[in-house]
């Protein structure tokens, strides 16, 4: 009898030892969220995650616009940043030169690509991150620096009315040879590919009339009161 009560009375301190310990774990510590970027007073860039890696969500607050740029593995763009710019956004991430755009004021979001010619000294269409100085938005266009001083763009603003459905397409001649493109196969939209003015003679863009007539510098930006680079804190969460 005596030894059923002692069985009993350990199973008992047995339980409440365990009911103890769940009782002293602590939950996990919310993931913080912090600005690593701000255009203006109303438009922003939000990462939430840890190491300053995670989610990143544009926000303007006048729009009332909240949209996900990137859901995961995001990390800051290190390299000189201004954008004035609204309608048309270019967001850069950290080792790559390849920026993530909008055109419809942050509501949706597309990768941008690098036009296929032959632009740097080693033959390759775009440029190293370490070789990138700094992006400016401005008049809804996108213009990356490099340190060999070329300097990559986006064209400008609007698409090429020729190419629209129904248009009757741009008819140009090569080599001799007529060549016609159709609207049913335009190419890339505007503000989707980035390019060295200087390798436009070897593009078929060259004919389309967002590609002409283009800036021969970055435009300069004045009363800019948006932040000049990304900023973000390692230590967020755990302070």
């Amino acid at each position: 009898m005596k030894g059923k009560c002692l069985l009993t009375m350990l199973i008992l301190l047995q339980l409440a030892g365990c009911d103890g310990a769940f009782d002293t774990v602590q939950p996990p510590p919310p993931t913080p969220v912090q600005v690593v970027y701000r255009f203006d007073d109303h438009r922003y860039l939000e990462l939430k995650g840890w190491d300053c890696e995670g989610a990143l969500t544009y926000v303007d607050t006048r729009r009332n616009i909240r949209s996900v740029v990137a859901s995961q593995f995001y990390r800051i763009f290190t390299k000189k940043y201004l954008h004035p710019s609204e309608r048309y956004i270019a967001v850069m991430s950290w080792h790559s030169p390849v920026p993530i755009v909008s055109k419809d004021y942050g509501q949706t979001w597309r990768t941008a690509m690098f036009a296929p010619t032959s632009s740097e000294d080693d033959g390759t269409s775009s440029p190293e991150y370490d070789n990138v100085v700094s992006m400016t938005v401005v008049n809804d266009q996108g213009f990356l620096l490099t340190k060999q001083g070329r300097i990559y763009m986006s064209s400008k603003p609007f698409d090429d009315p020729r190419l629209a459905p129904g248009g009757p397409g741009i008819t140009y001649e090569l080599d001799g040879e007529i060549h016609k493109i159709a609207p049913r196969s335009p190419g890339p939209a505007w503000g989707l590919d980035y390019f060295n003015p200087q390798t436009l003679p070897h593009l078929v863009e060259q004919y389309k009339a967002n590609y002409q007539n283009l800036p021969e510098k970055i435009p300069e930006v004045k009363n800019y009161t948006g932040w000049d680079h990304m900023r973000c804190d390692m230590d967020a969460g755990r302070k």
